[in-house]
């Protein structure tokens, strides 16, 4: 299968990052194109690629692919070995239902704290509608990690789609500087020493910008 997975910048492009990492959770083989964000030519160089002007987009041998979301179940698809999804019928409900959430939701978090990952450094002041975002994902990542954590340190256990989606929130976090209680820590620590992860955080710290 000859797939080509179109992104941005690695410091910034949350939503490319979430690709990456299930392109990595499939273990499938790909060549990468970086385009550069807020560039006067951005926009147009994407467009070469993307209908959107948007990334991610993973070419295809059947075409592209547009949606990190949508990006994610091509993948768990087309590699059924790989589990993207966790196992159980429920459990994939419930990580669907996480992805879901973080693909709509959480605008507040993404507004005042954009993914950063040369950045380590806290807000002067954090508005009452991200502490809220907060909290809910706290909530999240302890329901998941209560309910299907038992084999592994992940939220369903095993890496799976769910963590591609919030990694990029979990990098969020430790770049603010954002106290968190005992579950959501530990969680944000399996994402950095998740090999994917550190792989696309170690390129992002040497990515050039400008």
């Amino acid at each position: 299968m000859s797939l080509v997975l179109v992104i941005g910048n690695k410091t910034y492009s949350s939503w490319s990052l979430r690709a990456a990492l299930a392109m990595a959770l499939a273990e499938a083989a790909y060549d990468e194109v970086l385009i550069p964000l807020d560039r006067a030519d951005s926009r147009a160089r994407i467009l070469e690629h993307s209908p959107t002007g948007k990334v991610p987009l993973l070419k295809t041998e059947d075409g592209p692919v547009w949606d990190s979301l949508a990006i994610g179940e091509y993948l768990a698809e087309s590699f059924p070995e790989a589990y993207l999804w966790p196992r159980g019928e429920y459990a994939r409900a419930v990580a669907r239902s996480a992805c879901a959430e973080m693909h709509s939701g959480f605008s507040a978090l993404r507004t005042h704290m954009p993914m950063d990952l040369k950045r380590d450094r806290a807000l002067d002041a954090v508005p009452a509608e991200v502490e809220a975002d907060i909290r809910r994902i706290c909530a999240l990542w302890a329901e998941c990690r209560g309910t299907f954590g038992e084999g592994g340190p992940f939220l369903f256990g095993h890496a799976s789609l769910a963590d591609a989606f919030f990694a990029p929130v979990a990098a969020r976090l430790r770049s603010y500087r954002v106290a968190l209680p005992e579950v959501a820590a530990a969680y944000v620590e399996t994402i950095y020493r998740w090999p994917a992860f550190q792989r696309w955080y170690q390129a992002a710290r040497e990515e050039q910008l400008g």
